[in-house]
């Protein structure tokens, strides 16, 4: 992820001033150029801000070994210069007119997020068609990112025990499919990417028509389309990337993963299920059930691990994905607590929630929570992008986002037990311990 430090005032009443204006399905507007672009609108005028969110259908999962890490690679290129903005120009150019950037890649998307005054809306629609269309793919720069890559990479699994954690787990529980390949890639591969590769990479996946913007403030909807006409019309429509065609076979047995790790101080559990895709219906239920585990301090997992001195921190969690995922839980060891208790404790809790249900004033609890927070979200464009584009995206219609407060509070304390029945099987868990080395 590019963090960035360009903070403007401008930009901290972006992201955080509150808006009157609740998420309308009448009041978004969609287009779509010739060459394939999707542009999503939404006009709000709490504030004399705009943001804009493009999403390229590329991450990790369209990856094949040898050129992993690609993707978030090109996050880091898609900053270092093109046709009419030259190398570090997009970030100061940004900044000069009150705005900043920021960018984060994941299994399935890119994410580019743009947040200016809304009267800089032409400058930015400017800077994003010219790295898109003109990006400088120069062998100097890319020498020099590499370098930055291979040390994120590094640096990344040397202080973190999760990043460690995650990338085995996640190796070990899919066989098949890409979702086993780390984000930040392989390092023998990082060294090794060619020229030839990257120039493939980024012709095939930063095509038009594999991207949705999002476009949320003090604009008028006519206005961007205007716009996007001039700056993105002329980039050439090109086939659609190849669909990752593996499927992960069913998993027929429990795995396991052991880390040993010197500076390791306390002991590391993931416990991680097979689940279906974000699209399919019983994606609300198995996010209520995330919360009822461990949706703070009144939670199943936290009550039975953190409050018992079993663990210092515990989670329970699952991403978005175009394909099967996981449901991932996640815990550290309280000091000289065992691997085993540590697992023991976690998976007894999930039995009893399967065993004894949800009680109807818990689950409510939660459901409002849920709603509250969903809401909440949209208090900001920050969060009005944010869902308009996961919905697009992810659920493949923004206007299912209109459907989601009704889908939370549908789901009952039967469907609770359902989905965790269902997919929190032995035979379905993949088991992962970090821990310190053992003389």
């Amino acid at each position: 992820m590019k963090w960035k430090t360009l903070v403007t005032a401008a930009v901290l009443l972006c992201a955080s001033a509150s808006s009157a204006q609740a998420l309308d399905v009448e009041q978004v507007k969609s287009f779509t150029l010739a060459n394939g672009m999707k542009f999503l609108v939404l006009e709000n005028t709490t504030i004399p801000n705009a943001n804009m969110y493009t999403y390229w259908k590329v991450g990790s999962r369209n990856e094949v070994p040898g050129i992993t890490g690609l993707s978030h690679f090109f996050e880091h290129m898609m900053f270092n210069g093109a046709k009419k903005y030259g190398p570090k120009q997009f970030d100061r150019v940004m900044e000069a007119n009150g705005g900043a950037n920021n960018a984060y890649t994941n299994n399935d998307t890119t994410v580019y997020q743009d947040w200016f005054p809304a009267n800089a809306l032409p400058l930015i629609f400017d800077l994003e068609s010219d790295r898109i269309a003109h990006l400088t793919i120069d062998k100097k720069m890319v020498e020099s990112e590499r370098g930055v890559v291979l040390s994120e990479r590094s640096t990344g699994l040397e202080n973190s025990n999760a990043n460690a954690l995650y990338g085995a787990v996640y190796a070990a529980a899919f066989t098949a499919h890409t979702y086993a390949i780390p984000t930040i890639g392989h390092e023998s591969d990082i060294k090794a990417w060619t020229q030839g590769d990257l120039e493939r990479y980024f012709n095939v996946y930063y095509s038009p028509n594999n991207a949705v913007a999002v476009i949320v403030g003090d604009v008028k909807s006519d206005q961007v389309k205007t716009l996007a006409q001039k700056y993105f019309s002329s980039m050439p429509k090109r086939a659609l990337p190849p669909a990752v065609r593996t499927v992960e076979p069913e998993q027929k047995g429990e795995r396991r993963v052991f880390i040993q790790k010197e500076s390791a101080t306390s002991v590391n559990l993931m416990v991680s299920y097979k689940i279906p895709a974000t699209s399919h219906p019983d994606y609300y239920a198995l996010n209520v059930l995330a919360s009822v585990l461990s949706g703070g301090k009144t939670s199943r997992l936290y009550r039975a691990l953190v409050d018992q001195g079993i663990a210092t921190s515990v989670s329970a969690s699952h991403g978005k994905s175009f394909d099967p995922a996981l449901f991932d839980f996640f815990a550290v060891a309280a000091n000289k607590v065992s691997a085993a208790k540590l697992e023991s404790a976690l998976l007894a809790t999930i039995d009893v929630l399967i065993k004894d249900g949800v009680p109807e004033d818990e689950l409510q609890k939660i459901k409002n929570k849920k709603l509250l927070n969903f809401y909440r979200e949209q208090e900001t464009i920050n969060g009005k992008a944010a869902q308009l584009g996961e919905y697009e995206v992810f659920f493949g219609d923004y206007k299912k986002v209109f459907d989601a407060p009704a889908e939370f509070s549908k789901v009952s304390s039967a469907d609770i037990v359902r989905v965790a029945a269902k997919y929190f099987q032995q035979s379905q868990r993949t088991v992962g311990v970090l821990a310190a080395k053992q003389e």
